[in-house]
């Protein structure tokens, strides 16, 4: 079994077997996130892009779980350097871990750490195909809407997929209405929205337009589970 909780903004948990998987766990500083950082258990850490609201609280997560921190190249050195257990990867590589797959996609969007007044390069951003159980959750990450989200469709039978709806940043609703089209996961689960004043938009209209196409879409409360 397994089961997806959203965490606010782009942040989940991901179990499966024994094994927990957080996705960006940006929770201090966060007005939505109910989860306390210091009461977060996992295994692994896995990043999509270098944004503060997305690395969030993955030092002190991954410090005090002795957690391995799953992200591109250039986040994992960074990771490094500050005494955490890492796991490198970059876009369109793979790899095969005790709990399942991982493969990184494109994402369209940048990717810098703001640390003590300084911008810190973080390489490319990324999505992320996380296969365990045979299930395939597709994280977007923060992206805007490409043509290439086609060819993951076709390559992939996505049973979930987290896209991120609020618009300014990232895709907005009807940018992400095509993504679905695009992707055609089983089910889509809108993210990345109302954390801050610029990206309050509505879920439901989201759900509503994805559901006129014929698909599915679900919005998860803080906090609320999901069984895939």
């Amino acid at each position: 079994m397994v089961k997806l909780t959203f965490l606010s903004h782009a942040a989940f948990l991901l179990e499966t077997d024994g094994t927990r998987i957080l996705m960006d766990p940006f929770l201090n500083g966060n007005p939505l996130a109910t989860l306390n950082p210091e009461e977060a258990k996992c295994d692994y850490i896995l990043l999509t892009h270098g944004h503060n609201d997305h690395v969030g609280d993955t030092v002190a997560i991954a410090k005090k779980n002795n957690a391995t921190v799953i992200s591109n190249y250039e986040i994992a050195s960074w990771c490094d350097g500050q005494g955490l257990n890492t796991h490198s990867m970059h876009i369109g590589g793979a790899h095969y871990f005790p709990f399942g797959r991982i493969k990184l996609t494109i994402a369209h969007h940048g990717s810098g750490y703001e640390s003590n007044g300084q911008m810190i390069y973080m390489g490319n951003p990324a999505g992320a195909l996380i296969t365990v159980e045979g299930k395939t959750i597709y994280h977007a990450g923060d992206t805007g809407l490409f043509y290439d989200m086609k060819l993951i469709g076709e390559m992939n039978s996505i049973d979930v997929a987290l896209l991120p709806i609020g618009d300014n940043f990232t895709m907005g609703i009807d940018d992400a209405v095509k993504a679905v089209e695009f992707l055609k996961p089983k089910l889509t689960i809108p993210i990345h929205y109302k954390t801050f004043d610029v990206i309050d938009v509505d879920p439901e209209e989201f759900v509503r337009k994805v559901e006129a196409s014929r698909m599915k879409a679900q919005v998860l409360a803080v906090g609320e589970e999901l069984t895939v």
